[in-house]
């Protein structure tokens, strides 16, 4: 089973452009349980979706989607980032585009410092409803709720949207010019946006946690939380990021899949796909 269930001519690793690597950990998570089946509904889901984009007007599968074999590791969550780093720098010295799913949000430590050896001028967009800025959690420094804590000791510009929900100590850990809480996108129009895009740099990372949409869309996470993004909101925000930046690489996280709720299975795997689509609509459309 691959991405997309694919001919097997646009799933060749050295041909193809594009890379789905999947790491099916939950080590930290602490609320509900599950985000470790996530990567493998979004595969599933994926294989009933239309290749067309309509939007984008783009087969975006036809520069080769490669499906990678799980990252297992699972020993302690500094050797899951471990492991992540390791794979994820293979991908890039292949010179691929590397799109990452979750799994629990601390994954995306192991993408990112990778990202960070390979990209010179990056910084990380982060869709999410936690701030995710704790030193450490629960004993551990890569816990799923310290991930753009670890962001910022890298010195990376990033920049936050949806944020909603927080702890008192990451108060001080928060460079509130970057970040775009839910109560004011929501209650504003998407001039936002733009403002997003510049207090990004030219290369940039996106990593998406799933509850930082409204749970009305996504239900199936481990920690939802109300008054999140909509998926038209989301789709326009990486839209305009795409057409302006140079998107490097993007995750998505979080999916806790709920058997009656196949829908947000597919939504999952219908935003990755947008993501693939919005990044190389210049390219393939050339």
């Amino acid at each position: 089973m691959n991405f997309g269930d694919l001919p097997k001519e646009f799933t060749d690793y050295e041909k193809s452009k594009i890379v789905i690597q999947s790491v099916p950990y939950d080590g930290t998570s602490t609320w509900i349980k599950g985000a470790d089946k996530g990567p493998k509904a979004i595969i599933e889901a994926s294989c009933n979706m239309e290749l067309y984009d309509i939007e984008t007007d783009l087969e975006v599968y036809k520069a080769g989607i490669y499906t990678a074999k799980p990252i297992l590791e699972k020993e302690s969550p500094e050797s899951m980032v471990n492991a992540v780093f390791d794979e994820t720098c293979k991908h890039l010295e292949n010179n691929k585009f590397v799109a990452t799913l979750g799994g629990e949000h601390s994954i995306s430590i192991g993408t990112i410092l990778a990202y960070n050896e390979y990209v010179d001028n990056l910084s990380v967009l982060q869709i999410d409803a936690h701030a995710d800025l704790r030193k450490e959690y629960l004993g551990s420094i890569y816990n799923h709720a310290c991930v753009m804590a670890r962001v910022k000791d890298l010195g990376l510009p990033m920049v936050q949207v949806g944020i909603r929900s927080m702890d008192e100590e990451e108060r001080a850990n928060m460079d509130y010019n970057n970040v775009f809480f839910a109560h004011d996108i929501n209650t504003s129009d998407n001039f936002w946006m733009n403002q997003v895009v510049q207090k990004l740099t030219d290369y940039v990372y996106v990593t998406i946690d799933l509850d930082g949409l409204d749970p009305s869309i996504m239900p199936s996470t481990g920690t939802p939380e109300p008054g999140g993004l909509l998926w038209y909101q989301i789709l326009e925000l990486l839209r305009i990021v795409n057409e302006k930046t140079h998107v490097v690489g993007f995750d998505v996280v979080e999916l806790c899949p709920n058997k009656n709720h196949a829908a947000s299975d597919f939504l999952a795997s219908k935003l990755v796909y947008k993501c693939l689509s919005y990044k190389f609509k210049k390219i393939l459309s050339i």
